[in-house]
């Protein structure tokens, strides 16, 4: 690896007016690469000339994740793949590091058979690792190409990428070309990333500023205030890492963010459009970094969100939202009878956390009426034992009762489960399987998650530090950068995947899908169409961009007696 002057990242941003911003793959493009384009639309108020980027739509790159996984499945047994595609991309980012930094060969495909096992628990032979080490090439060689030509366009002062997990790999692989090729353009890192693995107070920060000459400066927290103070030169000791510490945890109103500027964005290849109503969480579930990293939870004004949605639809065409916001359950009745007053029929699906407001079916109603087309909740498991323990505080009546009244009222239900949280035993997973059965009809998807473990930044990282050990070798961390620890308590590592795959397993057996492609989307929607007399449209319906409204007439609908027997009195 080149070695780089370090004296350039603590050097001046003056006379840099042209900053190109970018999201690399892999990431799920449902809506638009929202972080950077309202980090344009901030940065262009203050004079700067931005150009927004996202990559993770662009076919090329979308074919070699597909080569990827096509060839990985092959060689995982079907009752060892779980959720394969998600469980797949830790594979993925992980194998992706390795190939960027081995100097050994016989090393890196020992380390990426380890990184398979420790997800599927199967041995990957030596030619398979090869050839996935082929696919992988391709993918760096048409990242450089394609890069290498924006840069040349573009001619940017600052290249600022927003880094995830997943997108870790190919954003540093891009920092680095970008210094090799122009040593006099300022690299700038913020993003998500540093809420979890790169978490401020862990050790793998401190490795990872340590490993990366080639980024000039990091930014952890909001990017808005923090960006624009570095290149104003306004921070008087100069460094390499800036958090909302070095601005008196100054924190930006989201009422006075500007909507976000998405004229470089093909808006075609997203289904929905993004938009938030508010910033941060009041909750602390223990297992959660949102609190930790965005601070004091603020709402922006409904009036005005109402109103930007309405004028994002008129540009784009678009009804169909997805709310980033962390969690709905503050803002939704007042966004629902807004939307409802405005008399323009939007969609839009968010998270919302189970109270007793979704156990009412008048709630859900008004919900629908307005607007609300998908609930993603955070169900975590069908153990009050387990949930008492996630310090989650609510009851598995809630559950029953809140994805009832969201299912009767048509709004389509993704449930999250966290299998394997610290102290689950047989008899609680069996809690879950057993919920997941009586809720099945209630339940558009399934979706599963391990429990991961984060040195710092969730809400109760210090609760397990005493336990936790490393997932991969010490020496391992030449190539992968970020060390991985997991929590050496019960149930075991190999047992919570065991888990995972019965969970899968068992919501095949009951038909509750958990889709990944648009074909399987669609099923699901057909299956829930079938199951709701009041379900909300097909998702597909919305690619025609004919205007929708059939949200304005619905109504209670007669249930049977078994029905009401089994939900009981307290969902009214």
């Amino acid at each position: 690896m080149r070695e780089f002057n370090q004296d350039n990242r603590t050097g001046s941003y003056h006379g840099c007016q042209k900053i190109l911003l970018a999201l690399l793959p892999y990431w799920t493009p449902m809506i638009p690469a929202l972080g950077i384009a309202s980090l344009k639309s901030f940065l262009q108020r203050h004079g700067y000339e931005i150009k927004a980027i996202d990559a993770t739509v662009e076919e090329e790159f979308k074919e070699i994740y597909n080569q990827y996984f096509d060839l990985l499945k092959v060689n995982v047994p079907e009752n060892k793949r779980g959720n394969f595609f998600n469980v797949g991309n830790d594979v993925l980012q992980n194998h992706m590091m390795a190939h960027m930094n081995y100097e050994d060969e016989k090393h890196y495909i020992e380390l990426v058979k380890i990184i398979i096992y420790k997800i599927y628990y199967v041995a990957i032979k030596e030619g398979v690792i090869l050839e996935l080490a082929e696919i992988l090439d391709k993918f760096f060689t048409r990242l450089k190409r394609y890069f290498l030509n924006l840069l040349q366009k573009e001619k940017p002062d600052v290249v600022g990428l927003t880094v995830h997990n997943h997108t870790l790999p190919a954003s540093l692989f891009v920092f680095r070309i970008t210094k090799e090729k122009y040593p006099h353009i300022k690299t700038v890192m913020g993003g998500g990333i540093f809420t979890e693995s790169l978490a401020v107070g862990s050790p793998n920060l401190a490795y990872f500023v340590e490993k990366t000459p080639y980024i000039d400066n990091i930014i952890i927290g909001e990017g808005e205030n923090l960006f624009l103070k570095l290149l104003k030169g306004e921070f008087q000791e100069p460094k390499k890492v800036y958090t909302r510490e070095d601005i008196q945890w100054e924190t930006i109103d989201i009422n006075e963010i500007d909507l976000p500027d998405l004229s470089d964005l093909d808006l075609d290849k997203y289904p929905c459009q993004g938009i938030s109503c508010s910033r941060s969480c009041p909750y602390q579930c223990a297992f959660c970094s949102d609190p930790v990293y965005f601070g004091k939870y603020q709402i922006r004004d409904i009036g005005k969100s109402v109103a930007d949605m309405i004028k994002m639809y008129q540009n784009q065409n678009n009804q169909l939202f997805h709310m980033t916001d962390s969690l709905l359950n503050p803002i939704i009745t007042e966004l629902s009878e807004g939307l409802i007053n405005s008399g323009i029929s939007l969609y839009w699906d968010g998270y919302l956390r189970v109270s007793e407001s979704l156990c009412n079916i008048e709630n859900t109603l008004v919900w629908r009426r307005g607007g609300f087309y998908r609930v993603r909740l955070g169900i975590e498991s069908g153990s009050q034992r387990v949930l008492d323990l996630m310090n989650k505080k609510i009851t598995v009546e809630q559950i029953r009762a809140a994805l009832f009244s969201l299912a009767y009222a048509g709004i389509k239900t993704t449930t999250y489960w966290v299998v394997g949280y610290p102290g689950e035993t047989e008899e609680d997973f069996q809690h879950t399987l057993d919920l997941l059965e009586e809720l099945k009809d209630n339940i558009w998807e399934a979706w599963c998650h391990p429990f991961q473990y984060s040195y710092y930044g969730l809400v109760k990282s210090d609760r397990w530090r005493k336990d936790a050990v490393l997932l991969y070798p010490e020496e391992a961390r030449e190539m992968l950068i970020t060390q991985t620890w997991i929590v050496d308590c019960e149930p075991n590592r190999e047992e919570i995947y065991r888990r995972l795959n019965r969970f899968v397993q068992h919501c095949n057996k009951l038909g509750i899908p958990n889709p990944h492609f648009m074909s399987d989307v669609f099923k699901a929607d057909e299956r829930w169409e079938k199951l709701h007399k009041n379900a909300v449209p097909k998702m597909v319906e919305f690619s025609d961009k004919v205007y929708i409204d059939e949200n304005k007439n619905v109504s209670a609908v007669s249930r049977s007696r078994r029905q009401q027997e089994d939900s009981g009195d307290f969902v009214f």
